[in-house]
């Protein structure tokens, strides 16, 4: 099977003058405000989380908000690796059958740390949320479906996959974030690969080129999308 991909610090005087210093101590104190904001963020993540799945995930929660937090100050390529490895290292693959007790659930972020493991979609949503919250821009992030060939015991098999692809540019060729094959690789080079159709939080895309527009109706005509959605803006991780 042949896919095809379309690409789609000035240092401050030594005595400043009092303007200087109400402006440096009103920074001061945004910073700090903000600092106490995101420490009440951090609790009340820790209280869902525990108040649903108990204590054991708490050290992972934590390494995954320090993770994302380190990733904000990366160029947006080592983001993808940093955050890829993380996901790819400590999620664990499982079906929503055994997870959820659902043919097909879709987990917010804290879901699949709450539960430690989770299935293609849950791994993509993750890594997808937590670029996002490292900063890079939605227009260069898609959740793919694709069709993935594997290659099994009793022979080739197809099944119904899902990736997150980064467009550095609308012309750009993506990359490709995957569980199924950890490395980070241009789409051009996962010809196991047979895509579908993609989407992210601006809507959903015939194709998969990064120069093509949101058809219209937004996210709805994708429901699961549209509710894991809802409830990741409820978990409120900023």
């Amino acid at each position: 099977m042949t896919t095809v991909w379309q690409p789609h610090a000035t240092r401050l005087l030594a005595a400043p003058r009092a303007p200087w210093r109400r402006l440096l101590l009103s920074a001061l104190l945004a910073f700090v405000a903000c600092c106490a904001l995101a420490e009440r963020d951090v609790a009340a993540l820790h209280q869902q989380l525990i108040a649903r799945f108990g204590p054991a995930r708490v050290v992972l929660l934590e390494d995954w908000l320090a993770t994302v937090n380190a990733a904000t100050a990366l160029p947006d390529e080592a983001k993808l690796q940093r955050i890829n490895d993380f996901v790819n290292r400590n999620i664990a693959f499982d079906a929503d059958s055994a997870v959820w007790q659902q043919n097909d659930y879709w987990a917010t972020p804290l879901e699949t740390i709450g539960q430690g493991r989770g299935d293609c979609e849950d791994f993509t949503i993750l890594k997808y949320v937590s670029l996002r919250l490292a900063g890079v821009a939605e227009s260069r992030l898609r959740l793919i479906y694709v069709k993935a060939r594997l290659n099994t015991p009793s022979g080739p098999l197809q099944q119904a996959h899902m990736v997150l692809a980064y467009y550095a540019t609308p012309n750009a060729e993506p990359l490709v974030l995957d569980n199924l094959d950890v490395a980070i690789r241009p789409a051009s080079r996962r010809t196991d690969l047979q895509p579908v159709f993609s989407f992210n939080g601006e809507g959903i895309y015939a194709g998969i080129s990064g120069k093509n527009k949101a058809t219209a109706g937004g996210i709805s005509r994708l429901s699961r999308w549209e509710d894991v959605l809802r409830r990741i803006r409820a978990e409120n991780y900023e």
